[in-house]
């Protein structure tokens, strides 16, 4: 299967805008090709993934990748899909975010070997230009009547939400760095997401124009998950790769507690699993399906954390509802990973103190009467074990149940 087949029938596509030239420049290959980012937080996302992936398949395919990180163009902010004009970034924080992608994205793509990924920033090329220059020579490719019709721009314009010039200024810089990469490296196509592709189309064009070469463009979806969400948006805002912002733990639970629906879709887009195996995963129901989901979530934390924070995230997410006895190393295991959990309740507690203080401290309980009656059901435990005495002591870090769903860790 040829590689432009391979990413189209993962989902990876969209919109291209000369399927069948681009189908033959990548038969014909070597091609290199480019996705740009925008420093404008200080870690990627989930949304951020699937032109990451989209990329990988094709640098594994023998095709070099270019990682443009807009340490100008984030300066500006891309108004694409924004309702109000963004916050100005200071120069300090952009280069702060731009260098924490960095790191971020050197996981994704190989930077070895003959089609070695490239990493650069569009402040390398953008801020020499003066201003006069800059529209004489590239701005005088553009229509304005044109720029009007983009979607953003139109939609911004009829809600009567306004478009500061400066925004209005970025589908020039973005389209100039692809020109920029046409001729400095022979970068012949640009990727990004769907709503990229105003952009993307501009820099076809502009390299039309002024090279009168041939270049292409190619965009993955915007996702929603089947329940009607953005995709890589939780209850706590988005999900973001840096793990001091989701825990290893959260993130795998995330993609453990995917709707059904979305499961097999997501192992294709969001994995590197072959689709015969994914296929195979998925054709089941029941525990079946959940067995997929749990190859979702270990594919997917293993790509962004590495193995032994899935691994860690794995073993507490079998172990935390069971019933068993865990070694001390377990209960290590288990603590330190839930410590760094946003989702699951930890609480600093003085210890030793009583059953009853830890549970009402750490919110399993809204009084001591009632964490009281809840040891008398006998439906309080320290870790696996029952708690007999409202008088038990809890002397360290610790998983206390109040009940059979309801725990917290206090430490």
């Amino acid at each position: 299967m040829h590689v432009l087949e391979h990413v189209e029938a993962r989902g990876l596509v969209q919109q291209v805008t000369d399927r069948e030239a681009l189908g033959a420049a990548l038969d014909a290959g070597p091609v290199v090709f480019y996705a740009g980012f925008d420093p404008t937080a200080d870690s990627l996302h989930a949304g951020h993934l699937l032109p990451v992936m989209l990329m990988r398949w094709i640098q594994q395919a023998g095709h070099r990748p270019i990682v443009v990180l807009g340490g100008a163009t984030a300066r500006i902010g891309d108004p694409t899909g924004k309702d109000k004009t963004r916050e100005v970034l200071g120069p300090e924080q952009i280069q702060r975010n731009l260098e924490a992608q960095r790191a971020q994205l050197t996981r994704f793509l190989s930077f070895e070997g003959d089609n070695a990924a490239i990493m650069l920033d569009n402040a390398e090329w953008l801020m020499p230009w003066g201003y006069i220059d800059f529209l004489r020579e590239i701005g005088r490719h553009f229509s304005v009547n044109r720029m009007l019709t983009a979607e953003g721009t139109r939609q911004r314009l009829e809600r009567n939400q306004g478009l500061s010039f400066v925004e209005f200024n970025y589908h020039l810089l973005q389209s100039y760095d692809f020109l920029r990469l046409y001729q400095d490296h022979g970068c012949t196509l640009q990727v990004g997401g769907d709503d990229q592709w105003f952009h993307i189309v501009g820099g076809v064009d502009l390299i039309r124009r002024v090279e009168g070469a041939q270049a292409f463009g190619l965009t993955v979806p915007l996702l929603q998950t089947a329940d009607g969400r953005k995709m890589g948006k939780t209850e706590g805002g988005a999900l973001f790769l840096d793990p001091d912002k989701v825990s290893p733990y959260d993130y795998f639970q995330y993609w453990l507690n995917v709707h059904d629906d979305d499961v097999q879709r997501f192992l294709k887009l969001y994995t590197t699993l072959s689709l015969d195996e994914i296929d195979q995963l998925c054709d089941a129901e029941g525990a079946g399906l959940r067995d997929a989901k749990r190859v979702l979530a270990r594919e997917c934390t293993r790509l962004v954390h590495g193995d032994d924070e899935t691994a860690d995230a794995d073993f507490v997410s079998r172990v935390l509802f069971s019933k068993g006895r865990l070694t001390e190393d377990e209960r290590a295991t288990v603590i330190r990973t839930l410590s760094r959990s946003s989702t699951f309740a930890c609480t600093h507690v003085d210890f030793p103190l009583t059953w009853v203080d830890a549970a009402v401290a750490a919110g399993l309980c809204d009084s001591k009467g009632q964490a009281r009656r809840l040891v008398k059901q006998g439906g309080a435990r320290t870790w696996s074990e029952r708690v007999t005495s409202p008088d038990d002591l809890v002397t360290g870090p610790a998983v206390l149940w109040a009940g059979k769903k309801k725990a917290a860790l206090v430490v």
